[in-house]
């Protein structure tokens, strides 16, 4: 794109935004204007341009929102604009960073998952840290006192027992509490190209399941606070002044590789990939590889009969302690499943989690009860106890997967994959 074509377009989005901001109601403002942002600069994308630019690289879209103004910043290690992290880049723009609020794996994201996360100061920019993990899950009044506006930009994997859409909720709600507009600078999902799992079930909401959405959901963060506000999911149906920015040439059928590992152990695309697939082994007495080179890619115990295949988990920086410390596990490998194969994975593999459980022939103590919470139902763990077969498992999914895709059509801010499973 020309460059001059490039400033126009930008004016017309300014001119707009404050048209619709300053005519309109507030909150139907800033979504109407999310909106036109992602049309006008679909229509200006030429043939050869097509990098993916996350809302946090577009700079020019948002940064004079901030001007003058007290801002509280949720995010982690993921939060850059090239290999820039966001609070020191506004910082040199001169845009006041206030507080920053950091989610599980704190605010660099080296803490072990479930690590408790205290309050401290940043030291690379000398600002409070507020931890949203552990005691602390939401911010309150006091952590939101003088504070303008909020931004939310952290990369997510688009798995509902990910803890940061947890964070992404509390955070809204805290928002509406406090008439403190937020800021989404969206970034694409992953395993946007399809949804599958179960619907999560009112009383299975944990820290690890928030949301009445299937295992995998198909929403970028920002299409998932919009969901979150317009199914009034909030407490007491409360929504949010939100604005979202956009992400640039992204749509549903894209597979977009991670700049940067979400957590300490999704330490490749290969995990991110098999996540939703083999974080059920998480409610299981098996590791899942952490305190090795390939968590989430292997499973084993020992007394995993087959012996062909092993591994020693070992504590160390973001795995302390990890399940079964220093014992050799037998089990099942999926670190050697090609990157090509796994990028067209298009549902959730039930057959490795079902297998080991035949295998082990531990009827009474294979599960623990966390896989409920992670499946968001009691329903998985009676059923693969009972022998039911993987498609008789799905095919319970369905109505649920059905009901959820036409909600989902409501909010998406980018071109969909043509089938949904």
């Amino acid at each position: 794109m020309e460059e001059e074509t490039r400033k126009l377009i930008l004016c017309y989005i300014y001119v707009y935004d404050k048209f619709v901001t300053m005519i309109l109601l507030p909150r139907t403002g800033l979504l109407i204007c999310s909106l036109i942002q992602l049309f006008l600069f679909s229509c200006s994308r030429s043939e050869s341009q097509t990098e993916i630019l996350t809302g946090c690289e577009q700079t020019e879209l948002y940064i004079d929102k901030l001007k003058g103004k007290s801002v509280g910043l949720v995010a982690n290690h993921t939060t850059v604009v090239g290999k820039t992290h966001l609070a020191d880049s506004l910082i040199r723009r001169g845009i006041r960073i206030t507080r920053i609020y950091a989610p599980e794996h704190g605010f660099r994201g080296d803490a072990d998952a479930g690590a408790g996360i205290s309050n401290g100061t940043d030291p690379g920019t000398g600002v409070t840290v507020i931890s949203l993990y552990g005691n602390h899950n939401k911010p309150t009044a006091d952590d939101l006192q003088g504070i303008d506006i909020m931004i939310y930009d952290i990369q997510d994997v688009g798995v509902r027992f990910y803890t940061y859409i947890t964070t992404l909720k509390y955070v809204m709600e805290a928002c509406a509490e406090n008439q403190v507009p937020l800021m989404i600078l969206d970034r694409p999902d992953p395993v946007g190209h399809y949804i599958d799992g179960p619907v999560l079930e009112p009383e299975f909401r944990s820290f690890v399941g928030s949301l009445p959405i299937p295992v995998v959901y198909g929403l970028t963060p920002g299409e998932l606070a919009l969901m979150i506000n317009g199914e009034r999911w909030l407490a007491n149906g409360m929504q949010c002044n939100l604005q979202v920015i956009p992400c640039l040439n992204y749509d549903h059928k894209t597979l977009y590789n991670l700049p940067v590992n979400p957590s300490p152990n999704l330490n490749c695309m290969e995990a991110v990939y098999l996540y939703p697939s083999t974080c059920f082994f998480e409610g299981t007495i098996l590791s899942i590889g952490r305190g090795t080179r390939f968590p989430f890619r292997v499973a084993g115990h020992p007394d995993y009969p087959d012996k062909s295949f092993s591994f020693v988990p070992k504590s160390g920086k973001s795995n302390l302690n990890p399940l079964l410390m220093d014992q050799t596990c037998y089990g099942i490998n999926l670190s050697s499943i090609s990157t090509d194969s796994l990028k067209h994975i298009r549902s959730i593999n039930l057959q490795w989690l079902i297998k080991t459980y035949n295998t082990m022939n531990r009827r009474d103590d294979f599960f623990t009860d966390y896989l409920d919470k992670l499946a968001g139902t009691g329903k998985l763990k009676k059923q693969i106890v009972d022998g039911l077969t993987v498609e008789q498992i799905r095919e319970t999914w369905q109505t649920g997967l059905d009901e959820f895709a036409k909600k989902r059509e409501k909010y998406l801010l980018y071109p969909d994959f043509p089938v949904y499973r």
